[in-house]
């Protein structure tokens, strides 16, 4: 019940209605594959946003990820023949599912990539930036603080390749280890990249040094970072995922 929209079975053609939210790249994309609910089942559909009856929004302004435009899309009896019913009627969620565990796996990769240019960064300010006479890289808060987090992007970075690994030898779900790259690297990956914003204090919190024209790409990553931790199935999701392959699914539920 919690897809709200519909496909009617009109013959040779299927009927869809309804209104999908935050549908990336939608302002420039020429086809949506989309869930529908049909009856007590689900079907995925594919639909050109040409067709009559479909009105895609204007872009949503979000606070980062500004390279990927979202917008609503509406379906009013939009006409679609049954040809482009995508892996059969009845498996839309299990399609669904499938493609969301691999998505994860590819931003639990972002995640490592985001923390590892924010390390590259900090990594070479915290080189050159002098404090109390000595640069911030001499002084040990600061050296053990990046011991941690080169493990921890190591740990991340394992992790997605172990997932994907899984997937390339089968696993439509290669659980718990895209579930686990997911959460721990994005997790990761945000609190790094407010800690960076610390290592460069006000130059970090400036997306633009008036002086100079200087940009800080550790800003940028701070606004960019935060949706990795909500799409593809939001981070809480990843430990009830991982939870369930611990208790087992009756068990956790």
């Amino acid at each position: 019940q919690s897809i709200a929209t519909s496909v009617e079975d009109d013959g040779d053609e299927l009927i869809v209605t309804g209104r999908k939210r935050w549908i990336t790249n939608s302002p420039v994309a020429k086809f949506v594959a989309t869930l529908c609910r049909m009856n007590s089942t689900t079907v995925m559909v594919l639909i050109d946003l040409e067709s009559a009856g479909v009105t895609v929004g204007e872009p949503d302004r979000k606070l980062g990820n500004h390279g990927q435009l979202t917008a609503d899309v509406v379906f009013e009896r939009v006409r679609v023949p049954k040809s482009n019913v995508i892996s059969g009627v009845g498996q839309g969620l299990r399609r669904a599912l499938a493609t969301l565990t691999c998505g994860r796996i590819g931003i639990g990769a972002t995640g490592v990539g985001m923390a590892q240019r924010v390390f590259d960064e900090c990594s070479r300010h915290l080189m050159n930036r002098m404090m109390f006479g000595r640069f911030m890289g001499q002084m040990q808060h600061w050296q053990f603080r990046m011991a941690e987090r080169a493990t921890q992007i190591e740990n991340g970075r394992n992790l997605y390749l172990k997932a994907a690994l899984k997937m390339d030898e089968g696993s439509e779900f290669p659980e718990p280890e895209a579930a686990m790259c997911k959460y721990y690297a994005t997790d990761m990956a945000a609190d790094f990249a407010r800690e960076g914003i610390q290592i460069f204090g006000g130059y970090g919190f400036t997306k633009e040094l008036a002086a100079d024209g200087t940009h800080y790409k550790v800003e940028e990553i701070y606004r960019d970072v935060k949706i990795t931790e909500i799409y593809e199935g939001a981070n809480e999701i990843q430990k009830f995922l991982i939870a369930r392959n611990i208790f087992g699914r009756n068990f956790a539920g």
